[in-house]
């Protein structure tokens, strides 16, 4: 059976950070629609002046972060003692667990292109250990396509395996496709699939979707994309629902209430951090 298009999200440009000019795709409005994807954040700038005072020291909680950067630089320093810089075409992923505080700086390039995913944590790995993991250009395969090419960001691809996701199964691909072409992805019928045209409009299940739009996915066990007259650059996000209760308060996100209320006093009290170095 062909997926087809549940819903469309256009996002909407706001500031966040220190000044970062971004638009915000998916956020609380969309959590059920999207589930497990809480956030999708779309930076596209050739202005450094956009973005380059970047993410300063910040908490999370209960979530994972997937910063794709496919053109510039992203820098990334956290409570743990990381300090490690992503670049064209990387990934970084950091699992917040049970807390983190971090920063991402964004250094001045010819443009900045990407987008960060919030993938919410499942109730029994929300106080997970906070970890970082830096997926470099080297372990990311290239699959040539017949009128294009797939990068595999995470998960799996016709037996090609990327880096594996630990809590939640995460098939992430970065699909390129050539002017006026077309193609049939496979996907499991048991998974929630969503895409985000990052450059140039496509037609997902026969439907026009214009650049910088998320769509998730009816059920099924395969989808069609058509680029247009300009080719198209989409990103195909696969995962497992919780269908759990969230509660979300800026930076964390929890199940209840009660969690949320301990997480910020925890922040208040100066024990928020369970697992942390000092500089």
């Amino acid at each position: 059976m062909e997926r087809k298009i549940k819903k469309q999200v256009v996002g909407y440009k706001t500031i966040d950070g220190a000044g970062v000019h971004l638009v915000r795709v998916l956020g609380h409005t969309t959590v059920q629609e999207y589930d497990p994807i809480l956030l999708l954040d779309s930076f596209d700038s050739r202005n450094p002046e956009d973005y380059k005072a970047g993410f300063p020291m910040h908490p999370h909680r209960g979530i994972e972060t997937i910063s794709y950067v496919y053109q510039g630089e992203m820098t990334h320093r956290d409570s743990l003692g990381h300090e490690d810089t992503v670049v064209s075409g990387e990934v970084q992923w950091m699992t917040a667990g049970s807390g983190i505080m971090h920063e991402e700086m964004l250094p001045a390039s010819e443009r900045l292109l990407g987008v960060q995913l919030w993938l919410n944590l499942p109730a029994r790995d929300k106080m997970a250990p906070p970890a970082y993991h830096r997926i470099r250009r080297a372990d990311i395969a290239e699959i040539e396509l017949d009128h294009g090419k797939l990068r595999l960001l995470a998960g799996e691809y016709d037996g090609v395996k990327g880096y594996m996701s630990r809590y939640l199964p995460l098939d992430y691909y970065d699909l390129h496709l050539d002017a006026h072409t077309a193609m049939i992805l496979k996907t499991d019928r048991a998974r929630a699939v969503m895409m985000f045209t990052l450059v140039g409009d496509a037609y997902v299940g026969g439907e026009w979707v214009r650049e910088k739009t998320a769509v998730s996915l009816t059920a099924g066990d395969h989808v069609e994309i058509k680029s247009t007259g300009q080719g198209a650059q989409i990103l195909f996000i696969s995962s497992m629902q919780l269908r759990e209760p969230v509660s979300w308060g800026g930076p964390i996100v929890m199940n209840t209430q009660a969690e949320l209320n301990q997480a910020f006093a925890d922040l208040k009290k100066g024990t928020f951090l369970r697992h942390s170095i000092s500089y």
